[in-house]
């Protein structure tokens, strides 16, 4: 196959898919249907599982080191506590590598496969897919129109079936929607207003009576100087959540209710409707005056995973990207994450860079 880049033909970018799980055989649908992308290997060490994929057809081998030599790319989607070991070994073979949040089980972790990739020269991207969605770029370019940002709240609540918690591993510390969900809320939030300096939270068990949180609020201080504040629950049933809001995730009921609302000394943005709220041409921006509200644009559905890696896909064969979630923003994103858990924990707020590089919010 080939991929068009500018008006030159390039070969499609040979890729691999490292973790053959739930999140795994995502990225394997979307590398089968991207031109840009040819599907070299599945990395999948268990042999019945391994079983499994070759009688679907797929390209199946057992470590790393068995692929391909011309693969160039991949996308880890192993469990957590093994992104760092998987990382390593693809950097080893030269591969650019996209993995799925969060980059390491630790700062400690992140930090050495930002530094092993930078001393390659090879990319290094963490999966905050929502980033990819037309109106998260798009609503980084309005916000500039509601002036000096002041605040943001946003809202993620959704019960989880209570079924979910007979797995023991989801009852186990860490497991929580804090180091589960909140850090996707967290790169976007990042990525819409800028760094975070200062988390504090509290963590609630009080509607499940499991060892591990199910509701925490956060409170967030920017670099800016703009405040924001966030709820978070797996408990609590509502419309109000990303997937509810834009329909991402098929498995889950949809809304279409905004979920962030942002206020700025000219105006205010709803999201991810993209609502604007501005004072009327020529008058004073007040609580005297009333505000207009703009209907935000409308853009049509798309995969937010294969977006992702026709990105990636471009950036390896030579292009460059400013949507992508590079290591230092995963980093980043598992540094608040973190440090939310930790000052639940603690009781105390926790600036940025005080977070301990072996702490696993445990």
């Amino acid at each position: 196959m080939a991929n068009r880049r500018g008006d030159v033909m390039t070969a499609a970018i040979p890729l691999c898919v490292i973790g053959a799980g739930q999140i795994g055989m995502r990225h394997i649908e979307v590398a089968q249907a991207l031109p840009s992308v040819d599907l070299t290997g599945v990395v999948e060490p268990d042999p019945s599982r391994r079983a499994t994929l070759v009688a679907q057809g797929l390209p199946v081998v057992a470590q790393i080191a068995d692929l391909p030599l011309h693969t160039k790319a991949a996308v880890i989607a192993t469990p957590t506590p093994q992104h760092f070991s998987a990382a390593r070994a693809a950097f080893e073979r030269g591969l650019a590598v996209l993995v799925e949040k969060p980059t390491g089980a630790t700062l400690n972790e992140a930090r050495m496969l930002i530094d092993q990739a930078k001393s390659l020269g090879l990319p290094l991207f963490t999966g905050h897919h929502r980033r990819c969605h037309p109106f998260s770029s798009a609503a980084r370019d309005i916000l500039p129109k509601i002036g000096q940002p002041i605040g943001v709240q946003g809202f993620w609540s959704l019960r989880k079936h209570d079924t979910y918690y007979d797995v023991p591993w989801r009852c186990a510390p860490g497991a929580g929607p804090l180091m589960t969900n909140l850090s996707h809320e967290i790169d976007l939030l990042r990525f819409l207003f800028g760094d975070i300096v200062e988390t504090s939270a509290f963590l609630s068990h009080a509607a499940r009576n499991l060892q591990i949180e199910d509701t925490a609020t956060l409170n967030l201080r920017f670099s800016s100087g703009s405040l924001g504040s966030f709820l978070i629950s797996d408990a609590g049933a509502s419309p109000w959540a990303f997937e509810a809001a834009c329909g991402e995730n098929p498995d889950l009921a949809v809304s279409g209710q905004d979920y962030i609302r942002a206020t700025g000394t000219q105006g205010a943005l709803a999201f991810p409707s993209l609502t604007l709220w501005q004072g009327s041409d020529g008058t004073a921006t007040d609580w005297k005056h009333p505000l207009v509200r703009v209907k935000g644009a409308e853009f049509a559905a798309i995969d937010p995973l294969q977006e992702q890696m026709r990105r990636f896909a471009a950036v390896v064969d030579g292009g460059e990207d400013n949507i992508l979630c590079s290591g230092d923003d995963g980093l980043a994103a598992l540094e608040i994450s973190l440090a939310a858990t930790l000052s639940g924990q603690t009781g105390m707020p926790v600036r940025t860079g005080s977070v301990p590089g072996d702490y696993t919010g445990a």
